[in-house]
């Protein structure tokens, strides 16, 4: 079994450096193509069984990108599922806010995020994980995610694996991750048994750190349309590659 931890592709908030945990930002133009590129790339590669997401639009966006690919590709009957304990942090006044240091007014606390992270494990992947013998990927946020990891390692043992890839200068800082947008942690989930109480026998063996590979290459379209919030009627420039069907190339002759 593959766990994939996810986040979503670049918002407007992203770009404008604001605060945006609870603000449901939407994806850039550029951040749709990131998550199209994300889902083409997982899709060529596993077939996805479980897909949880926060729900809200970023994440969701991204999320479905991945259900559709699968769904092409794998002939899957894949859903998205969207969880609001996957939220990101609420930074209370600074919302929407530039980023700079300080405190803010309201803001989440660590306790608080990490009990309903208790409660996403507790009520959705701690059950998927007792099967066994699927995929699962989680689409969310930076901060979240962080949360997530940290309160699934409570719970299994983790290790990097041999030979592992991360964007990271030093792999073994596990404490300090961080997402990138559409960066992703894979690892693989193997049996574990004789494990003290209150932990699953199960070992997360991480092979993937930050991925990103699925995006080398990508430039953002110039004029700040790439930046800007995706618009469903417009085109994108991969829609003017897609191949041409058969019988057009058939009638063409």
């Amino acid at each position: 079994m593959r766990l994939f931890l996810i986040r979503h592709g670049e918002t407007v908030d992203n770009v404008a450096g604001l605060y945006a945990g609870s603000r449901d930002s939407p994806l850039t133009t550029h951040g749709v193509l990131q998550a199209r590129r994300l889902a083409a790339h997982l899709a060529a590669r596993v077939t996805v069984k479980h897909l949880f997401s926060s729900d809200l639009q970023r994440a969701v966006r991204t999320a479905q990108a991945v259900c559709d690919s699968q769904k092409r590709s794998r002939k899957t009957d894949l859903a998205v599922v969207q969880v609001p304990q996957l939220r990101e942090k609420d930074f209370g006044s600074g919302e929407g806010v530039k980023f700079a240091s300080g405190e803010h007014e309201g803001a989440e606390t660590p306790e608080a995020m990490r009990l309903r992270i208790d409660r996403f494990l507790d009520e959705h992947l701690i059950p998927v994980l007792a099967v066994g013998g699927s995929s699962v990927c989680i689409v969310a946020h930076g901060i979240i995610l962080g949360v997530l990891f940290k309160a699934l390692s409570a719970r299994i043992q983790t290790a990097i694996a041999p030979g592992a890839k991360s964007e990271f200068s030093d792999p073994s800082a596990l404490a300090r991750l961080w997402w990138s947008n559409t960066g992703y942690l894979e690892g693989v989930l193997s049996a574990l048994p004789n494990q003290p109480e209150g932990r699953l026998p199960l070992k997360l063996s991480i092979e993937n750190i930050n991925s990103m590979d699925h995006i080398k290459g990508l430039k953002k379209t110039r004029g700040g349309i790439g930046s800007a919030k995706f618009d469903e009627k417009q085109k994108t420039m991969d829609s003017f590659f897609k191949p041409t069907s058969r019988k057009r190339k058939h009638d063409d002759k």
